[in-house]
């Protein structure tokens, strides 16, 4: 499903609550009890939500990442706007490896109009899309794909990546704790990742505001490790004082 405004807006309040009541829903957004239940129906058999006995809570699995169809869909307007802003920073002519994620293929598509890219992918979404643009060279990284997101992954990826060192390195993320850790579900996207941050000048960071306090199982990296992040809206406490403390440049992507 695609979440209305009004869904969204749900959502965003429920994972920055952890959970919250029917009632409190109802009020909050002036709505009627049964049209917060039909809300939370709908969002719970999209697996976006779980209830329980007069109330809702954000799915609490750390092993497993919701699908992929469900991903495009949250946050797209917040997912957009960050990829404009990184693509206004990133400079003509240089080299870039782009990871695995739904705001990584947003990243893609507004870098069609630039020129002179060489991008190293393990993502065969973002091949696709930046193979449209003929002044970019795209190199696809080995492995075995994922079926569900085209996601490329393994040791062979790894060693692939290893053979580089590129100006940028723009990574992806499941969810940031409030530890500083960037954490994602599987171990072998993440052994990926980690390879793209040690061979990379300067690490990137794209994450929307819902990946804030979400938990998940395998750390990838800490927030000192990245030099700048582009998320859609200030970040929550604690983290301004730790990306602070890390030396994290923090891009909020145009209103």
């Amino acid at each position: 499903m695609t979440p209305n405004p009004r869904q969204s807006q749900l959502l965003d309040e429920v994972r920055a609550r952890g959970s919250v009541s029917v009632e409190a829903l109802a009020e909050q957004f002036g709505v009627t009890l049964q049209t917060v239940r039909r809300d939370v129906q709908r969002l719970s058999e999209a697996g976006l939500l779980s209830r329980f006995h007069g109330g809702v809570r954000v799915p609490s699995s750390t092993t497993e990442n919701i699908a992929y169809r469900q991903r495009q869909a949250l946050q797209a307007d917040g997912k957009s706007r960050i990829a404009r802003a990184i693509a206004a920073r990133v400079p003509e002519g240089c080299s870039l490896i782009l990871n695995i994620g739904t705001t990584i293929e947003a990243v893609a598509h507004e870098l069609l109009r630039h020129r002179g890219l060489r991008v190293i992918t393990n993502n065969l979404n973002v091949a696709a899309i930046l193979s449209d643009n003929p002044d970019c060279e795209v190199i696809v990284a080995g492995g075995v794909v994922r079926a569900r997101d085209r996601g490329i992954v393994g040791e062979a990826t790894v060693d692939f990546i290893r053979q580089f060192k590129v100006d940028i390195g723009l990574i992806g993320i499941s969810g940031i704790e409030a530890d500083g850790t960037l954490r994602d579900y599987d171990y072998r996207e993440v052994k990926v990742a980690r390879a793209i941050v040690e061979h990379s000048r300067e690490v990137w960071l794209a994450a929307d505001h819902s990946k804030f306090n979400r938990p998940a199982m395998v750390e990838l990296a800490r927030l000192d490790q990245v030099d700048m992040l582009f998320t859609d809206a200030p970040p929550p406490e604690p983290f301004p004082a730790l990306l602070a403390d890390a030396g994290v440049e923090v891009v909020t992507g145009d209103q």
